[in-house]
């Protein structure tokens, strides 16, 4: 039964994940890798626009509510630390790079989040 959870739950992030990609292209980005693993975390996508790289974090909830209480500072901090250590291969000299997050619900449009993460 966890099993079968487990399953559905990396489906529907796999989903969110790919909608995520579509809005971003929508509004003129370009994904250049999704889910990159490093030591420190996973980046869900990484988009490119410009002379921006965004970092993005990706998560779907089942109400509105549940997206507010989605990303914390904890989580944030994984992905503020995934996303350093990925600069070095995606971010060239000249490019600025930020960290964004994309809340999804069904039935809402998604809701993009810019540069989440200023530090500690």
């Amino acid at each position: 039964m966890a099993e079968a959870r487990r399953r559905q739950a990396e489906a529907a992030g796999r989903r969110a994940e790919r909608l995520a990609a579509w809005w971003l292209r929508l509004k003129g980005w370009r994904i250049v890798a999704s889910r990159v693993r490093t030591p420190f975390g996973e980046v869900d996508l990484v988009a490119r626009r410009g002379r921006m790289v965004a970092f993005v974090e990706v998560k779907h909830r089942q109400g509105a509510r549940e997206l507010d209480e989605a990303v914390d500072h904890h989580r944030l901090r994984r992905v503020a630390a995934a996303a350093e250590a990925l600069m070095p291969r995606y971010v060239q000299e000249g490019q600025d790079a930020r960290i964004d997050v994309i809340l999804l619900a069904p039935g809402r449009l998604p809701r993009h989040l810019t540069h989440v993460w200023q530090g500690d």
